[in-house]
């Protein structure tokens, strides 16, 4: 009726993480960097500032670049 079937060891499948453990730490910086500047941007006094129209833009984009290399970064074996 009922046939037992076992299953090997090599059948088995595991589970990967797709990035490595440096992947994952490039991205966590690339969040802090994102995440300063927006802090950068933040206040209402002197909406016309260096920092809050030059500064603050330059350094989200650069977080979101370096989000971009931790997603593309392949480490070496």
């Amino acid at each position: 009726m009922a046939e037992n079937k076992t299953i090997s060891n090599s059948d088995k499948k595991t589970s990967v993480f797709v990035f490595q453990k440096v992947n994952y730490l490039i991205f966590i910086a690339s969040i802090i960097v994102v995440a300063i500047g927006f802090l950068l941007m933040m206040g209402t006094k002197d909406i016309y500032s260096f920092t809050k129209i030059t500064l603050a833009p330059l350094v989200v984009v650069l977080g979101f670049a370096i989000g971009f290399v931790a997603i593309l970064y392949k480490p070496k074996k």
